[in-house]
């Protein structure tokens, strides 16, 4: 069978944005090219592997790239892919370069050429995420391993935003706990607070393609008796209250929905938010504080934000 690989360069501001866009287009995996990887300091004390060259990387922004199958369609997929991108600036991202292209490969080529860039990470003092073809041993007795396969959703739990909220889950998680988890993706953050002691996470997504992807992830991290998987968009089917409200949506969307959250929460409960480009940190903070929010901690790595928030009481 042919596939078509769909690459769009574009910049880190936009990546996930973009991912999100190749994603309802059909595809159901992105590889992510970054121009700032291969300068990045790895450690490999944890078993990763790393052997990246740069001339595998852009010079610059990121390269996102989802895989397609060639048929009829494929042209008129193609052109609703890059308006869609082109729309984003209606949401104040800067879409860089924007250069769409196309290039036809085999299946064979297409299954296998991915897995070469994904490798176990350590991504906090116990998470570890770890690709589902890569054998690994935990090296610590409290580590908690999340097993993913990235050709299920896009993204392989590595983003700054998902490490960012996974390392705050793992510092305010407490047994116990309620969690709901907005736009899953994967479901790796809802993993994360299940493996955590959390009593039940309610993950939405509002891609049904997403919520199955999510189910798969769950299930096969044996969890699926505290996480629960729905179809919904944002807060607005979720009625139940919540310890901790987790989201790692883009900061216009955060917006949308920060009041719904406060009213959820009960005093004292969390609100963590990433997705958040830095220079919008403060646009996400001022909201968070209108609604009533006490911000907690800041939390920048490289160019993104986490946010925690805590619901003050009235």
């Amino acid at each position: 069978m042919k596939w078509s690989e769909i690459s769009i360069h574009t910049t880190h501001e936009a990546t996930e944005a973009v991912a999100n866009i190749l994603h309802e287009a059909g595809a159901s995996g992105v590889i992510i090219e970054d121009s700032n990887e291969p300068d990045r300091i790895h450690e490999d004390r944890f078993g990763e592997i790393y052997e990246l060259k740069k001339e595998d990387f852009p010079a610059e922004g990121v390269i996102v790239k989802a895989y397609l199958p060639v048929n009829s369609f494929l042209i008129e997929t193609v052109k609703e892919i890059s308006e869609s991108v082109d729309n984003l600036a209606a949401y104040g991202l800067d879409v860089g370069v924007n250069l769409v292209s196309t290039n036809e490969v085999d299946e064979e080529d297409w299954a296998t050429a991915w897995k070469k860039y994904y490798h176990p990470v350590k991504i906090s003092s116990r998470f570890t995420i770890v690709p589902t073809w890569e054998t690994y041993e935990p090296v610590d007795s409290d580590e908690l391993i999340i097993e993913l396969d990235p050709g299920m959703a896009f993204g392989t739990g590595t983003h700054p935003t998902t490490v960012m909220c996974l390392q705050a889950l793992e510092k305010y998680v407490e047994k116990g706990n309620t969690v709901i988890d907005v736009g899953t993706g994967s479901g790796v953050l809802s993993i994360g607070a299940a493996l955590l002691g959390a009593s039940h996470v309610h993950a939405l997504d509002l891609d049904e393609v997403a919520v199955k992807a999510a189910q798969e992830n769950i299930e096969l991290n044996k969890v699926q008796n505290v996480v629960e998987v729905t179809h919904g968009n944002l807060l607005d089917s979720v009625k139940e209250p919540a310890s901790i409200i987790v989201a790692n949506i883009l900061a216009e969307v955060i917006m949308t929905f920060s009041g719904d959250a406060y009213s959820i929460l009960p005093e004292d409960g969390l609100f963590i938010v990433s997705g958040i480009i830095a220079q919008k940190r403060d646009l996400v903070k001022d909201d968070l504080l209108s609604k009533g929010f006490e911000i907690v901690e800041s939390v920048l790595m490289e160019d993104w934000v986490a946010i925690i928030a805590s619901k003050r009481s009235a």
